[in-house]
């Protein structure tokens, strides 16, 4: 109990760090998209390219990639996760275009982890518990309420692909949750990133990936790339070697709740009193996930 403890804290800790740091991405990333007036499809190519190089350079230079494992297996790992990373933000990128940032974000993060609990109830034949069933019914409550906005008419076809992410998100975390011998979360998300990123450079470049050489734009791109991308997913990848799957994508709703409370702070926007009160099952879901085995 004394060690079992202390390391499900830290994974705890691990998951909300990354929730939390995902939801400055989503602000960054629309500043971005403005200010450098880039396709949703290049803004995802420049998260994972600045992300992967900044990641790699930092195990360059820390000595962290010597004697780095060349097995088969750490590499089928590597390719699993840039491609699910290339897959997961390609389709939210393009729900988003197809609906909206509300829609698209709603759909995606609150579907994983409903994922996530079916996909676990048959992997293991086993129903989700009551704890868990409660969870995730608070959490997809607290995010609709989060994201309510009355009247608003919906894409079918950007639902779908919102889903086609959310399967994405929900198949990496069942993939990276089983351990390879060698491969560390950090170098993880780095050659992830990396090989994600390199697979959508070509639709990127045909869009266009130019952007002003201007201090607050070059600030974004690397904001972008370090802090939601090589440390938000390096901490969820640490967080996932000793967390349940569900519980690490319950921790994805932080994104919605940290996004919403930055756009009052920094855009001006209001959260009404709906909105707020999806907060507030939102965080007692969550509560609920981190407090209960």
């Amino acid at each position: 109990m004394s060690v079992a403890v202390p390391t499900r804290a830290r994974s705890s800790a691990a998951l909300v760090l990354a929730g939390v740091l995902w939801g400055t991405g989503g602000l960054a990333g629309s500043l971005l998209a403005s200010r450098a007036g880039l396709h949703p499809l290049s803004v995802a190519a420049y998260r994972l390219l600045i992300g992967g190089v900044i990641a790699t350079a930092y195990l360059w230079l820390t000595g962290s990639l010597r004697g780095f494992p060349r097995t088969p297996e750490v590499r089928r790992r590597l390719l699993a996760v840039g491609g699910l990373f290339a897959l997961f933000q390609t389709s939210y990128f393009v729900a988003v275009s197809l609906s909206s940032v509300s829609v698209a974000t709603m759909t995606t993060i609150g579907s994983a982890p409903v994922l996530l609990a079916v996909a676990t109830a048959v992997k293991t034949r086993r129903l989700p518990g009551a704890w868990t069933a409660v969870s995730v019914a608070g959490s997809l409550a607290g995010l609709a309420l989060l994201q309510w906005t009355p009247g608003q008419e919906v894409d079918v076809a950007g639902v779908l692909f919102a889903l086609l992410a959310a399967a994405g998100f929900a198949a990496l975390t069942l993939v990276t949750a089983t351990r390879v011998e060698g491969l560390d979360p950090l170098p993880t998300t780095a050659f992830g990133c990396l090989i994600g990123g390199a697979a959508l450079a070509p639709a990127a470049l045909w869009f266009g990936m130019a952007v002003p050489f201007q201090a607050d734009v070059l600030a974004l791109v690397v904001y972008f790339g370090v802090v939601p991308t090589a440390l938000a997913y390096a901490a969820y990848f640490r967080g996932l070697e000793s967390a349940h799957p569900v519980l690490a994508a319950l921790s994805a709703l932080l994104e919605p709740l940290t996004a919403a409370l930055l756009s009052m702070a920094v855009l001006g926007e209001r959260l009404g009193a709906v909105g707020w009160c999806g907060a507030v099952v939102l965080i007692a879901a969550l509560t609920v996930a981190y407090s209960k085995p």
